[in-house]
């Protein structure tokens, strides 16, 4: 198995839904991040510019998350996950949003993995 790095229930605000009054109001949605590094933990001697910057990752997804409203989760997904594989040195990103929206349920959301396309 390879070395990841997770970031689990980043919270950040966004406007999504699919009825116009939904994505008019801002909602909290929680992501969590699976990171493969292109490098294995063995080779980065300690030192943060040869690892993953995970606070810098997460400021990340929190800026490409607000930065306009969309109607689905699924759509949030994949551009949050192509930022992230062109941003950062990774080989591939696992990721799962959660939406808190639906009545009677804790939450709902989506997951997908993307590999680093060469």
């Amino acid at each position: 198995m390879p070395d990841t790095i997770h970031i689990q229930g980043l919270q950040t605000p966004v406007l999504v839904g699919v009825p116009d009054e939904e994505r008019a109001r801002w909602q909290t949605i929680e992501l969590d991040v699976m990171l493969t590094p292109k490098r294995d933990f063995r080779d980065i001697g300690d030192s943060i510019e040869e690892t993953i910057d995970y606070e810098r990752v997460s400021l990340e997804l929190k800026d490409v998350a607000a930065a306009k409203p969309r109607k689905l989760i699924e759509t949030l997904a994949e551009e949050l996950t192509a930022h992230l594989l062109k941003t950062f040195p990774i080989s591939s990103v696992d990721l799962t949003i959660r939406k808190f929206i639906l009545p009677g349920t804790k939450w709902v959301g989506v997951s997908v993995t993307r590999p680093l396309k060469d």
